[in-house]
């Protein structure tokens, strides 16, 4: 038996899916840019997916710009929001997601921009009263934060942040790519101008996704090229993906709620076999249900010198994880999430993550193999 549970890397993809791109594949070639009706046919199938998902989201397909995942959407939406609106100074925290952590650290470093931390708790909650310190203590900024950490699960509360930045006249931008299609996002509402979606987290093809800009904010493109995605982003457009992405929001939306009352039951039912079988466990990250994603729960298990060993361990006896231990002092290896929440560096800590193909055996598959990896239990 083989056990996967690492959905919040990447997840199986959908059938339905696969039947739509596989369908694509095979009879629509054409270039999408093309002006004959090979290419006119394509460019049908582009610009259906682009108003699929403007609908599921509520809002207008021209704030809708295909890319190559989160990265590249994270990416456009800091460096060309910054640039181009002249902003020096920009907020995140210290558990953001690399693709927007490295990318500010970068700008930084070459003297784009100041950026400021805020501060964030032990569960990585953000403080939103120092937040707003930060905001009118600076002249406009750029704020950069995820709605759901990805080693952690604890959520933002986008709508406050949001509220936050409105009020101080900073750009907003949110990394939505772990709660994309496990979550409602109604961008009518929302007050944020930029979020980014990778297809693959939410059983959908890898190397697609999405950015959203708000059309109050006019950026300039990230990648130069031809005119595609209405002059944008340069590049013939991954029409297999593209459709695929829009099919596995459309499905995610339609199972949403049994979808996540599914998997949060195998979230808890995790979390209660890991208690009773094991001594001094610790959740990382906002354990209350309602301020935590769904699909993720990140244990530490009790001090050994096991380390990085338990995820070989695990892999070894079939399970598929990840996750790690905090930075050691004076080591750069390790999960900077953790290290910046305080978590014991001692502990070997993993990130299970679920999916709606996961089943209670498989948990029960795993407690018992943890039994095996682990010596000490109740």
């Amino acid at each position: 038996m083989r056990v996967y549970l690492d959905n919040a890397a990447t997840t199986p993809i959908d059938k339905e899916v696969l039947a739509v791109m596989f369908g694509i594949m095979e009879n629509q070639y054409g270039n999408p840019s093309s002006i004959h009706a090979h290419g006119r046919e394509v460019r049908s199938i582009v610009e259906t997916a682009r108003k699929t998902v403007a609908k599921l989201l509520n809002t207008s397909p021209a704030e809708i710009f295909f890319t190559s995942g989160g990265t590249e959407a994270d990416n456009t939406a800091i460096r060309c929001g910054i640039h181009d609106h002249g902003i020096t100074h920009a907020i995140t925290s210290k558990i953001e997601h690399h693709a927007v952590g490295h990318t500010l650290e970068e700008l930084e470093k070459k003297g784009v921009i100041k950026l400021s931390y805020v501060n964030i708790d032990s569960k990585g909650t953000v403080d939103y009263d120092h937040l707003e310190e930060l905001l009118k203590n600076n002249e406009r900024s750029f704020v950069s934060l995820m709605h759901a950490n990805n080693e952690i699960g604890t959520l933002l509360d986008v709508e406050r942040v949001g509220n936050l930045c409105e009020q101080y006249n900073a750009l907003f931008h949110c990394d939505t790519v772990q709660t994309m299609g496990h979550y409602v996002h109604d961008l009518s509402k929302l007050k944020v101008h930029f979020i980014a979606c990778a297809a693959h987290k939410l059983h959908g093809p890898k190397g697609v996704g999405f950015l959203y800009v708000n059309y109050h904010v006019k950026i300039k493109p990230f990648i130069y090229g031809g005119a595609q995605e209405r002059n944008m982003r340069g590049g013939t457009e991954n029409v297999y993906g593209i459709a695929g992405l829009a099919k596995a929001l459309e499905i995610a939306y339609h199972e949403m709620d049994e979808h996540a009352q599914y998997v949060q039951g195998l979230k808890n039912y995790m979390k209660d076999q890991l208690t009773q079988n094991f001594t001094d466990v610790q959740f990382n990250g906002e354990t209350d249900p309602a301020k935590s994603l769904y699909t993720v729960l990140n244990v530490s298990f009790p001090e050994s010198d096991m380390g990085d060993m338990m995820l070989f361990n695990l892999d070894i006896n079939g399970i598929s994880a990840s996750g790690g231990s905090a930075c050691s002092s004076g080591s750069n290896i390790g999960s900077h999430v953790l290290t910046a929440i305080g978590t014991n560096p001692n502990r070997p800590s993993v990130r299970f993550s679920f999916c709606k193909y996961n089943t209670k055996e498989e948990i029960d598959f795993v407690i018992e193999k943890l039994k095996q990896i682990i010596p000490v239990t109740v």
